[in-house]
């Protein structure tokens, strides 16, 4: 039995009943509309190895657009180039304090069942202070999904790929010529690196690295000749910065620049936040239509479960798998 037949035939209420629900619509935006969609990343969705149904959403030409966390970035390709040095626990819910200064001491850093080696993080990093320090001495500044781009351009990097270049969504969104935008890159690995070479010398100044707002001038650009043809949807995995970063592109263009676009033709978010603490990760859909962002007639999910198996299920039913 194929996925898609398999979520039709069991998922049919609750919050199964909603995934199949958003995965018809999304393929409807897509097949019957000629939409385009907007996919954000919050989470450990990389470290989760997303990649390896995101990157074949990509090259189907599914998804059109990425806004990420700066972890996802970075942790996209430490994968790709140390996969087999990654440690999995499968008893973590268990670890002691003990345990955990022995991860530490060991040089892992602990992604809840997941440890991420020491070693990638300073393997990236030479790379990408050559790219850093160039771009700094040229004033050419560059996005952290351009740096990323173009590390993936080195021609040394293949021979440390430990999977296949094609489980990487980074690599697919570099080869299918889509955006990715990254705001808050402070809040991740290589941008505290980064931060810290500016502080010791070793790169001159913070302009190598274009700013969040640099990338929301982009996106705007992006959704201003893109939505003059297409619908575009707004396809939401978990909450902070990466969504609402995003999906502000819209008021912020309606209501501080006075422009006549349409609002976001589809949203859907996969989160395990619940509404009543007053955060953004866990607003239902509806509170957009006061942020000018989603209309009344939007087609709005909410599917309130774990990303990781909730996400790959409706992208295999968008590629009809």
């Amino acid at each position: 039995m194929k996925i898609s037949d398999f979520l039709e035939r069991h998922f049919r209420h609750f919050n199964a009943r909603e995934t199949v629900a958003a995965a018809k619509s999304f393929r409807s935006l897509i097949e019957d509309q000629d939409g385009r969609m907007m996919v954000t990343l919050a989470g450990a969705m990389s470290t989760g190895e997303l990649g390896l149904s995101l990157a074949e959403m990509i090259r189907s030409g599914k998804v059109h657009a990425i806004t990420c966390t700066a972890a996802n970035l970075e942790e996209d390709i430490f994968n790709l180039v140390a996969h087999d040095e990654y440690r999995v626990i499968e008893n973590w819910r268990a670890l002691s304090v003990d345990d955990e200064m022995e991860l530490l001491e060991g040089g892992f850093n602990r992604v809840t069942d997941t440890c991420i080696p020491e070693t990638v993080m300073r393997h990236i990093e030479a790379r990408l202070l050559k790219l850093w320090k160039a771009a700094a001495e040229s004033g050419q500044g560059r996005t952290p999904a351009e740096f990323m781009f173009a590390l993936l351009d080195d021609p040394e990097l293949p021979q440390h790929f430990q999977v296949p270049r094609e489980n990487s969504w980074v690599a697919a969104a570099k080869d299918a010529g889509i955006p990715v935008f990254v705001p808050g890159i402070e809040d991740s690995t290589l941008g505290n690196i980064f931060t810290a070479r500016v502080i010791d010398g070793s790169l001159p100044g913070h302009h190598a690295m274009l700013s969040g707002t640099v990338q929301l001038q982009r996106l705007s650009e992006w959704y201003r000749q893109t939505s003059a043809d297409h619908p575009i949807g707004f396809f939401q995995i978990g909450g902070g910065i990466a969504g609402d970063f995003s999906i502000c592109v819209v008021p912020m263009m309606r209501q501080d620049l006075k422009e006549d676009i349409p609002l976001w033709s589809y949203f859907c978010q996969i989160s395990d936040a619940v509404t009543s603490f007053g955060g953004y990760s866990g607003a239902v859909p509806n509170e957009k239509i006061t942020w000018e962002k989603l209309a009344r007639d939007t087609p709005k999910f909410m599917i309130q479960s774990d990303a990781s198996i909730v996400a790959p299920l409706i992208f295999a039913y968008v590629l009809n798998w």
